[in-house]
């Protein structure tokens, strides 16, 4: 049995970086997932590769602003976990908050986003995906909000 709490971690970037509590206790099994990742070293070298802007989403009818990331390439990609909802763990999509990316439901594997603003659209019976579920938000930025909306805004 794993030890459950909050569990801090620093994401470097090239812009500064960005403290982060991971959820361990209301979202385990996304939380675990990532720290997988971290432990592995999948995101060392890994980037902000997706930038979500109110300008850059003409497609969307439901408009978010989030910064996507991922591992590196050549990082070893482990299975889709099942997914966590809102409605569940209680961890809304707030300003800082941070959450798996995904397509369908219980599709995430290690690419995440962090929320700039809040937005209620990625939580449970949100509009922003067809089925209603939204996305597994894991934890919030403790420090470096500023770094967030640099990457936001290069």
């Amino acid at each position: 049995e794993k030890v459950r709490g909050p569990v801090a971690v620093v994401i470097e970037t090239a812009l500064g970086d960005i403290h982060v509590v991971l959820e361990t206790s209301k979202a385990p099994i996304t939380s675990d997932n990532f720290l997988r990742y971290v432990d592995e070293g999948a995101y060392s070298g890994g980037r902000f590769h997706r930038t979500v802007k109110m300008d850059n989403q003409p497609r969307n009818d439901v408009k978010i602003e989030v910064i996507q990331a991922g591992p590196r390439p050549d990082a070893k990609q482990h299975p889709p976990i099942p997914m966590e909802p809102t409605l569940q763990t209680k961890i809304v999509h707030k300003d800082g908050v941070i959450s798996m990316a995904r397509g369908a439901p219980d599709s995430a594997t290690s690419d995440f986003f962090i929320c700039i603003g809040d937005q209620p659209s990625l939580d449970y019976s949100g509009a922003r995906n067809p089925d209603g579920k939204g996305f597994a938000a894991f934890g919030r930025v403790t420090r470096g909000m500023d770094v967030v909306r640099r990457i936001q805004a290069s």
